[in-house]
């Protein structure tokens, strides 16, 4: 509980932290996090956390020994092994799932999810053409599920869908994956 009452001069305001404090445990961060590598990463706003997830992306596929590179417009995140990839990124919510958001159809040619829990992760890297036929224009994130402008895929922690299964998982799948693709065009 928050101790700096005694600062507060104004009977009302003392009044307001003292509720305030009441609600604490109802919104500070979940206590799963604590010590975790990145814990840091909740405290960032949304636009944040996307940049961190594709620079998190881009470093681990450098370590497998891939290029990355910049994309040749604003339709995709990064160019990894020639390939034009989407990042997508999420960390595990309280109720166990990660919702990659604001999918839509532009020009790449994967999105790579990545989504980190405490201390684990957890990856995969769709094909566009799997995302058109099981998320884009049909798991709409703004306008219902039958919204087409943009989608999002929720899958709770450890249970993707069957449809998913075959792209990933772990990140190791991710790069067993990448190793079998040939070199893309970009």
């Amino acid at each position: 509980m928050i101790t700096t009452l005694r600062q507060v001069d104004d009977p009302d305001v003392h009044t307001l932290a003292q509720l305030a404090q009441t609600l604490a445990e109802d919104y500070q961060k979940n206590d799963r996090w604590a010590g975790s590598p990145f814990e840091w990463i909740l405290s960032q706003p949304s636009r944040t956390k996307g940049a961190i997830g594709e620079r998190l992306v881009a470093g681990w596929a450098a370590t497998k020994g891939y290029d990355v590179t910049r994309p040749p417009n604003t339709q995709s995140d990064k160019v990894i092994h020639g390939h034009r990839i989407e990042i997508k990124f999420s960390t595990l919510w309280k109720n166990g799932i990660y919702k990659f958001q604001q999918i839509r159809d532009q020009q790449y040619d994967f999105c790579f999810c990545l989504g980190l829990s405490p201390f684990d992760a957890e990856a995969w890297l769709l094909p566009k053409s799997i995302l058109q036929k099981y998320v884009i224009g049909h798991m709409g994130q703004h306008t219902g599920a039958s919204g087409t402008d943009t989608a999002w895929l929720s899958i709770q922690s450890g249970e993707p869908y069957e449809w998913m299964k075959p792209y990933g998982g772990r990140l190791q799948d991710v790069a067993s994956i990448m190793s079998k693709m040939e070199m893309g065009a970009y």
